[in-house]
């Protein structure tokens, strides 16, 4: 068994999307922005998507990004801790140009692909295949008629499609990051490799100011 569609939405904006700094785990919240897109959102993808299961990070900006679809739909929001954004240890809360400026090497080598040494960070292929495995867990005790509604991060999502789609997230960089609150969709590839295809990718509702 597993689900007949997985859609992943990204949760809405915080204060560190704005500020251009990298959140990684650090629990940040949703900002007034943010908000406003997730009820945007989820007033489509309740209507569009017809979810019938929902799980989130366990962080808060993705679980109050759930919840404004709980509120419309009536379904409960199951977290997971395995869904939690890539970890970028000593770089978490920093802008790029602090990054640069305090690791020049490491952040060269990020900018060309490379993983970041010597600061605590998950690497690609980690964050992608622990996000992958809960999504496909979660995916195998639901039916075909399920939409299972995963809500997570920007590098979560990316690099656990690869996962999904049969790539290495170590080295491949085809798929760029969703916008705050919107959405892809993954559908089963039956008898064929690998086991999902994407259908969608970075749905969503205007942008607002």
């Amino acid at each position: 068994m597993t689900a007949g569609t997985i859609v992943f939405w990204r949760h809405g904006q915080t204060e560190y999307n704005a500020a251009q700094r990298l959140q990684g785990q650090v629990d940040i919240p949703l900002n007034d922005l943010g908000r406003r897109q997730a009820v945007r959102a989820a007033e489509v993808l309740a209507v569009e998507r017809r979810p019938t299961h929902v799980v989130s990070s366990d962080l808060s900006r993705a679980v109050d990004t759930a919840q404004a679809l709980a509120e419309r739909t009536g379904l409960a929001v199951r977290t997971d801790a395995r869904l939690r954004e890539r970890g970028f240890g000593a770089w978490e809360g920093r802008t790029h140009e602090e990054i640069r400026s305090g690791w020049p090497e490491a952040f060269a080598s990020w900018r060309r692909g490379n993983e970041p040494e010597g600061v605590g960070a998950e690497t690609r292929a980690e964050a992608g295949q622990r996000v992958a495995a809960a999504v496909a867990a979660t995916a195998e005790d639901l039916h075909d008629d399920d939409v299972l509604l995963v809500v997570a991060h920007g590098a979560a999502i990316t690099l656990a499609q690869s996962v999904l789609l049969g790539l290495d997230p170590g080295s491949w960089f085809g798929m760029t990051g969703l916008d705050n609150c919107r959405w892809s969709t993954l559908l089963p590839n039956p008898g064929r490799a690998p086991a999902w295809r994407l259908s969608s990718y970075n749905v969503g509702v205007p942008a607002e100011a």
